[in-house]
């Protein structure tokens, strides 16, 4: 790319990572390099233009390339979510209930949402993918999104990968009552903050914001479940939902 250019190695090198912020027609002779036409340049710019933001708030109807672009970069990821089963780790027929209860008007809308919350799981079939843990509190095991059998699935799932869920239980109220929250750490980059909201989803590269997020994960590292813990309780639910299916009540709030 540099030879390309006619650029310093190191210039490419501190661009890509994130080192040093290029000018627009930086931005514009790299992506014509790589073969991209105007509209992707300007599509592109628009949304860099932010990457150097301390805070940075998107719209919540926004196609989360952002997030998507963020995900994949991560070597680490820590995720809490309270009321629903973490994107990342959610079933096709979990994602599907969910945008059904959330009201999208047409079939098509719902299928578009699903299909990019799958598109988001690509990460488990990196070579190199990053390392997680998700904090998934007690409530979204108890909160039913579709019917008996997609809970059946998506516990499964959860049960599949055990060996990064922690399950926050359902006395630690106080974890309750927080916002759900993502972490991710990158090999050279800034470590960066996330959080959705109805009005905005926002992502944080403040020192304050990544200091007070690592702390909040370390009470959930001190309050979850270990590993073995979550996979009996996961286990638990599994099993409890199959003895409903066959007629003998449920826990399922």
């Amino acid at each position: 790319m540099a030879v390309q250019l006619g650029w310093d190695p190191s210039k490419v090198s501190n661009i890509e990572t994130g080192k040093a912020r290029p000018t627009e027609v930086d931005l514009a002779q790299y992506l014509a390099t790589c073969g991209k036409g105007i509209e992707f340049l300007q599509d592109f710019t628009d949304r860099y233009r932010h990457a150097f933001d301390l805070y940075f708030a998107q719209a919540p109807s926004n196609n989360l390339r952002t997030l998507t672009m963020v995900e994949n970069m991560a070597t680490k990821i820590f995720a809490y979510e309270i009321l629903l089963i973490p994107g990342l780790l959610q079933t096709e027929t979990y994602a599907r209930a969910l945008f059904m209860d959330a009201g999208l008007e047409t079939l098509e809308a719902i299928e578009k949402g699903v299909e990019k919350r799958m598109e988001r799981q690509c990460i488990w079939r990196r070579p190199y993918r990053p390392e997680c843990v998700f904090y998934v509190h007690e409530l979204a095991l108890r909160l039913q999104v579709g019917d008996a059998r997609t809970m059946e699935d998506q516990y499964l799932r959860l049960l599949f990968n055990a060996d990064f869920v922690r399950i926050v239980p359902a006395n630690a109220v106080s974890f309750a009552l927080k916002k759900p929250l993502s972490l991710f750490e990158f090999g050279k980059a800034s470590p960066l903050a996330y959080t959705e909201t109805d009005l905005a989803n926002v992502f944080a590269q403040d020192a304050a914001a990544i200091t007070e997020s690592r702390k909040l994960f370390e009470r959930l590292d001190a309050v979850a479940l270990n590993a073995e813990e979550s996979r009996s309780m996961l286990a638990a639910y599994v099993s409890g939902l199959r003895e409903d299916l066959h007629g003998h009540g449920t826990d399922l709030a």
